[in-house]
């Protein structure tokens, strides 16, 4: 990519879109183009098709989707299949009717099947049954990857896919109906902390195992393979090692300062006991992740701590 070449980010204001055009524009790219879901919606194909006809990209980063925590994965079905479907069939299709240099596809770690072997290789995919709770979205994500594939196959194009792991970061949600475990941690700590809580209690047993990344560093790895990736079998990003909930949750507390204890209610359920991507493949091309997760979380909670939690959800 050239500094001038212009280059369409797709989902710019979520927590990935927007650490990718932060990236970006830290690098010196100037010719940066984004819309909000206002100004253009990506279920329209009509509208996706003369928004690429008018601007014509370079390179698109797309990191649009609809998504959410295991509650809204299971309770909006239809609406995760099918808003996650039409946004990656308009944009994949429009890049190639409009001559795009190159797409990337963000998908996500939960396409593997839920009995997968730990750490999750690549070629693991659609070996087995996935997990009943978010089927849905992962066959939206599973059809994406075979899209970028299949245009690939049939029209030469330059399509490449990425899987990324559990994420934290800028412009996470804090929501906690549907917020994923870290972010719901910082917000639990922090709230305990300021009602001078005696403990914090969490689901579970806290043994399952979980990987995290930071989304700059997955940023820097959306970039690293736009520029040096193009072949067809989507890659995995993530960090190559986890963490219990348990030892998670008492980085979190560190951080936050919360004095108090950490108790679990064993009457609810662990989920997967272990989901750790295997990253052999990335580190091969050159790429590893440079922010450990407590330099990570000590950023995050730098950057939320004043939130107000009952009136902000991102």
């Amino acid at each position: 990519m050239n500094k001038t070449d212009k280059i369409y980010i797709a989902g710019h204001r979520g927590m990935v879109g927007s650490a990718i055009l932060r990236k970006l524009k830290a690098e010196g790219f100037s010719n940066l183009l984004f819309k909000t879901s206002g100004e253009l919606d990506l279920t329209n194909q009509q509208a996706v098709n003369d928004f690429f006809h008018t601007e014509k990209p370079d390179y698109v980063f797309l990191a649009a989707a609809k998504v959410g925590g295991i509650l809204a994965n299971n309770i909006y079905r239809a609406d995760f299949i099918y808003q996650n479907i039409m946004i990656e069939s308009n944009i994949i299709h429009a890049a190639y009717t409009n001559k795009v240099t190159k797409l990337l596809f963000l998908g996500s770690s939960c396409i593997y099947p839920k009995m997968a072997p730990q750490p999750l290789k690549e070629e693991y995919l659609l070996t087995d049954t996935l997990e009943e709770t978010n089927e849905p979205y992962a066959i939206a994500k599973i059809a994406g990857i075979k899209m970028c594939e299949a245009y690939r196959q049939q029209y030469d194009c330059n399509f490449i896919s990425a899987m990324p792991t559990n994420l934290y970061g800028p412009n996470d949600n804090y929501d906690l109906k549907n917020s994923h475990v870290l972010p719901a941690l910082i917000r639990k700590f922090h709230t305990a902390k300021e009602n001078k809580n005696d403990s914090v209690e969490l689901w579970g047993t806290g043994s399952p195992m979980r990987e995290f990344l930071h989304v700059n560093d997955l940023a820097e790895a959306c970039i690293f393979l736009m520029e040096k990736y193009n072949d067809e079998q989507f890659v995995n990003i993530g960090t190559g090692t986890d963490i219990t909930i348990k030892d998670l949750a008492l980085i979190i507390k560190e951080v936050v300062g919360f004095e108090g204890n950490l108790t679990f209610d064993t009457s609810k359920p662990d989920g997967t006991p272990r989901k750790l991507l295997d990253v052999s493949k990335i580190h091969s091309l050159g790429w590893k992740h440079k922010i450990d997760l407590k330099e990570g979380v000590e950023k995050v909670y730098e950057e939320v701590k004043h939130f107000d939690f009952q009136t902000t959800s991102s």
